[in-house]
């Protein structure tokens, strides 16, 4: 309980606890004899009380008391007898509550009883005990869990429960559930625009004033400074998401074609088509990115039109890491049929978004900008043979002097955001902006100077204020922001090294941000590589820059060779937008599971893979393997296939799960893995090659 010191323990509670532990034991003998029999008698359920009392978190102990509180209803019909029976189970979960407060099963055994709508409900009696709980505990989240539910149950107006918690904010400010419970009362009046609440600026405003009084009175308690993350978040996002990024981009025109010796490469950069390396397998993925993850996304709302056949069974799915159904990023695959591919010829492909309520956010916001782009594919005649377009006849070395030619840069600009107009920007934005800049400049002054959440909060507040500049294009402002947010951060890892992990990754951010924001600044990163024979790739060399994740991954969308090498890189998130990605360089990071490796698995173009010199296999407890649940209880999935290829070769299956996963799932030419523990186990090179039909190289062998 909070604010309870502990007490040392006492020779006598040794006999004490040996005695407790052995009634229960016999009680709940008692208890699962009685529920596997059903015997529902009065004697029978005293005992469950009494090991309820002991123990409440023996959910059996509540299971058997529903069964038993049905069955000895339909013996009784008057409403008296009903409320006493009703009444007797409620004291029963009252004295559970006393012997344990926060007992998940003695408060959804309450809710349950209420439920079942049994006997009208007292709401003094409902109200009046979670008052004396939250006298004693006022942060008990089980008890303000349950206050919603009775307030929602019995009809209570959320503005009353409104006032509610500024009763016990006031009381203390350190109420962190009273806080949660504000936060989540303010997003349904707002959404619900309530009388009073139709104005978020000036509501969040109010707000803003009234968290800022609590951070100022003690600036060392959380509970404040996480709900000034939440207004902040309320502030600096976009009312509904929008797109801001998509491949192929408007006007974009998309072919193959190989470059012989004879061919002048500055027609390589100057060309006005662009090199769509997926083509040569007849794909063209269409992504689409937006602000913050919607769902929803189907061929219903999202409108392609084109002179290409395209079936009926257009589907779009969700990139993103989780199953939760939202994703920032969202692909279909336009296949190309021999038949479209008889003929040099070009086609059209239109996409439109109209407004739509089916795609929502998180926050139930739909999408209200409706967007609308066309780009051209150019297909040779089937008989040019794309196919001998071969990017991995020898392999790939990074070193771009040894296999390939270097020329110019790509026309990165034919593949900038989708505009948003500055109008729309500055409509939704200028009270953000306005009230962001309040909040920095107060921050500012914050007396304590080694307070890890001010550094944190102030960090936030300049980064959301970069976002906004940067949709208005004030870039010199916004380069202000991003270098004092870095300072920041890194005084954060040495203030608090027990998040330092956060605390880099948050940086990282921040260097993606700076270093992509403008065509001018990204262009120094960016080239064209050109290989003899083969199709142009734009690259983008991001090496040494201590990157610990990835970012803004929507304005790379139009990458094909990637090169991240030489950082501090523990997971590869945000890279499955890339899904024009043949070439990819990770080696010298910290992956350490192949587990970590599975947003790679989503890109189609993914040919060639540097991981040498990471961490892979070289922790004998590795946590991050089970980042994904393990196969074996899945059985008859796909994955069942590539277990028993593996069996066959007497390969370990259970040691290298991870491993079969990820290489069932990819189609690569090119793998480097090297330098990492798990490349020098037995088997392990047979895992990849059992795997790995389309395999060429390996660590620069040739296999096949």
């Amino acid at each position: 309980m909070h604010g309870q010191p502990r007490r040392p323990k006492k020779p006598e509670d040794g006999s004490a606890a040996a005695a407790k532990a052995a009634k229960l034991r016999d009680l709940q003998a008692q208890v699962l004899h009685n529920h596997h029999t059903s015997t529902y008698t009065e004697e029978a359920l005293g005992l469950s009380f009494k090991l309820l009392e002991i123990n409440p978190e023996a959910y059996t102990a509540w299971n058997y008391r529903k069964l038993a509180l049905r069955h000895n209803l339909k013996e009784l019909s008057e409403p008296e007898a009903i409320k006493s029976v009703v009444d007797g189970e409620l004291r029963v979960v009252e004295a559970a509550l006393r012997a344990n407060p926060k007992s998940y099963g003695a408060w959804y055994h309450r809710k349950w009883l209420l439920n079942q709508r049994l006997t009208p409900v007292d709401s003094k009696r409902e109200f009046g005990l979670l008052d004396k709980l939250l006298k004693v505990d006022a942060r008990n989240f089980h008890g303000w869990n349950y206050r919603r539910f009775l307030a929602k149950f019995m009809g209570v107006l959320e503005e009353d429960e409104l006032k509610y918690t500024m009763v016990k904010i006031c009381d203390n400010f350190s109420n962190y559930s009273a806080w949660h419970n504000r936060s989540i009362l303010l997003s349904n009046l707002l959404a619900q625009q309530s009388k009073g609440f139709e104005s978020k600026q000036k509501i969040f405003k109010e707000e803003f004033d009234l968290v800022t009084q609590a951070l100022f009175t003690d600036p060392s308690d959380q509970s404040g400074w996480f709900y000034h993350l939440w207004l902040l978040a309320q502030t600096s996002s976009p009312e509904n998401p929008q797109l801001i990024a998509s491949w192929p981009c408007n006007d974009a025109k998309l072919s193959l074609f190989p470059i012989s010796k004879s061919d002048d490469l500055s027609m390589v950069s100057s060309s006005s088509s662009i090199c769509c390396y997926s083509l040569k397998d007849r794909i063209v993925p269409i992504v689409l990115y937006f602000d913050e993850p919607v769902k929803g996304l189907n061929s219903s709302n999202v409108k392609l039109n084109s002179d290409l056949v395209i079936g009926k069974d257009i589907q779009w799915r969700p990139l993103s890491v989780t199953d939760s159904g939202h994703s920032n990023c969202w692909v279909t695959y336009l296949e190309i049929s021999n038949k479209e591919c008889s003929s040099p010829q070009q086609f059209s492909v239109e996409v439109g978004i109209p407004c739509s309520d089916d795609m929502v956010s998180r926050s139930g916001s739909p999408c209200s900008s409706p967007v609308h782009f066309t780009f051209t594919i150019e297909l040779s005649n089937s008989n040019d043979k794309p196919q001998d377009i071969d990017l991995f006849h020898e392999p790939i070395s990074w070193n771009c002097s040894e296999s390939f030619r270097s020329d110019g840069n790509p026309s990165c600009v034919a593949f900038d955001q989708v505009n948003i107009s500055n109008t729309v920007v500055q409509e939704n934005s200028k009270w953000h902006l306005e009230g962001l800049s309040d909040q920095i400049d107060l921050f500012r002054e914050l007396p304590d100077e080694n307070s890890k959440f001010a550094k944190l909060t102030l960090a936030r507040l300049l980064l959301a204020c970069a976002a906004i500049k940067s949709r208005g294009n004030s870039l010199i402002e916004r380069k202000g922001y991003c270098e004092e947010a870095l300072g920041l951060f890194s005084d954060l890892i040495n203030l608090d090294p027990s998040h330092k992990r956060y605390y880099e990754d948050e940086r990282s951010l921040v260097i993606m941000d700076q270093l992509t924001c403008d065509m001018r600044t990204f262009m120094k990163y960016c080239s064209v590589q050109v290989k003899l024979n083969s199709a142009p790739l734009n690259h983008v060399q991001l090496c040494r820059l201590s990157l610990t994740c990835i970012g803004f991954t929507e304005r790379m969308l139009w990458v094909q060779m990637l090169d991240l090498s030489h950082n501090s890189l523990r997971s590869v998130e945000g890279l499955e937008a890339l899904q024009q990605l043949a070439c990819l360089n990770i080696s010298n990071n910290q992956i350490s599971s192949f587990t970590s490796l599975e947003p790679l698995t989503k890109i189609v173009s993914l040919k060639a893979l540097d991981l040498s010199f990471n961490q892979i296999g070289a922790h004998p407890i590795d946590t991050t393997r089970y980042i994904c649940s393990s196969p074996f209880s899945h059985k008859g999935e796909p994955c069942e296939e590539a277990f028993e290829a593996c069996r066959k070769k007497n390969i370990d299956v259970e040691e290298f799960w991870d491993a079969i996963l990820f290489f069932k799932s990819v189609k690569l030419v090119q793998l480097d893995i090297k330098g990492n523990a798990v490349a020098d186990k037995d088997d392990f090179r047979t895992v990849v090659t059992t795997l790995s039909a389309s395999l060429k190289w390996l660590d620069g062998t040739c296999v096949h």
